[in-house]
């Protein structure tokens, strides 16, 4: 399986790192913004090709599949040019960032029948996982989600602390997150709720939002999300069930009380990433739907549509 990835800054490299793992895999072609980060990376990780246009690696017959990790707004547009140059593609979260948009990724997917899916972590996180695998067992069920989505990032910088290119939004990218997770652990959402703080002056986008969401099951989920948090960073997750309450923070789990659940047998890594990768391999291979595949996750992205027109009739 021959690989070209696009977008190789803090998070392109986290799939880099994990796709080195998995048997069969190459890494053929690196895209980026300057040439000289391509070239870097693309040595770094073994490709024997670099380019800063996604059409260069689209063209080579030495590219089976693409991972996007670029700017959410190419994200619908990119994801389209690769399933019409007849490779599979991962998106990486948010599938885009408009209801329409997401509709058209959904209708192209289907229209050529390849491998189209998106970087829902959450739904591949070990901690997530085992509460999943309890669920479908029917030894719990959620009442009640409660998220906080927590960072400090007031200069428009990425992960490694370097300048973006682009500016980073909590109802599209970050919300995404929780949103499809409810809605994968509790069943589809029927109602939902957002309020949002002040824009930031210079990066136009609200600092903080708060949203509610209900599930068809009675569910709800309370959501807080920040970029004015100077404190710890990430997301956390509580979930209150009817038979236990989990605590929930990336690929690590506890209960309610903080007492660490061992979850290192729920899959053959530990690193959400790099599940995600195996799975989006193993689906093309297999020739089939994969966990997180833009028809399954595409009404996340009419819950958020409807958030967004609920902030612009508040504003």
């Amino acid at each position: 399986m021959r690989i070209a990835l696009a977008g190789a800054g803090a998070f392109g490299e986290k799939h880099l790192d994990g796709l080195k793992k998995i048997d069969g895999v190459e890494i053929t072609s690196i895209i980026s913004r300057t040439g000289e980060q391509a070239a870097a990376v693309a040595a770094k990780y073994g490709a024997k090709h670099s380019s800063t246009e996604l059409a260069d690696a689209l063209a080579r017959d030495d590219v089976d599949a693409v991972i996007l990790c670029t700017p959410t707004q190419m994200h619908a547009e990119q994801a389209i040019m690769c399933m019409d140059a007849g490779k599979h593609v991962q998106v990486e979260i948010p599938l885009s960032d408009s209801w329409g948009d997401a509709e058209a990724v959904v209708a192209r997917q289907q229209a050529t029948g390849l491998t189209c899916m998106v970087g829902h972590t959450r739904r591949f996180n070990p901690s997530h996982q085992y509460i999943h695998n309890r669920i479908k067992a029917g030894a719990f069920a959620i009442q009640q989600m409660d998220v906080q989505t927590y960072f400090f990032r007031r200069r428009n910088i990425n992960a490694k602390g370097e300048a973006r290119s682009w500016t980073d939004h909590l109802l599209w990218h970050h919300a995404a997150h929780t949103v499809d997770l409810f809605a994968y652990q509790a069943g589809k959402i029927v109602a939902a709720n957002a309020i949002e703080g002040p824009s930031h002056p210079d990066l136009g986008i609200a600092m903080d939002m708060s949203i509610q969401l209900k599930s068809e099951t009675g569910a709800i989920c309370t959501l807080s999300l920040s970029f004015n948090n100077d404190g710890p960073l990430g997301t956390f997750f509580r979930y209150i069930g009817d038979t236990a309450t989990y605590i929930a923070r990336y690929d690590d789990l506890f209960t309610g009380k903080e007492e660490p659940i061992d979850v290192s047998n729920v899959a053959v890594s530990m690193n959400g990433i790099e599940l995600q990768d195996r799975e989006f391999i193993a689906a093309i291979r297999e020739g089939r739907e994969p966990n997180s595949s833009v028809s399954q996750v595409l009404d996340c992205y009419r819950v958020l549509g409807d958030l967004e027109k609920q902030l612009e009739a508040a504003r």
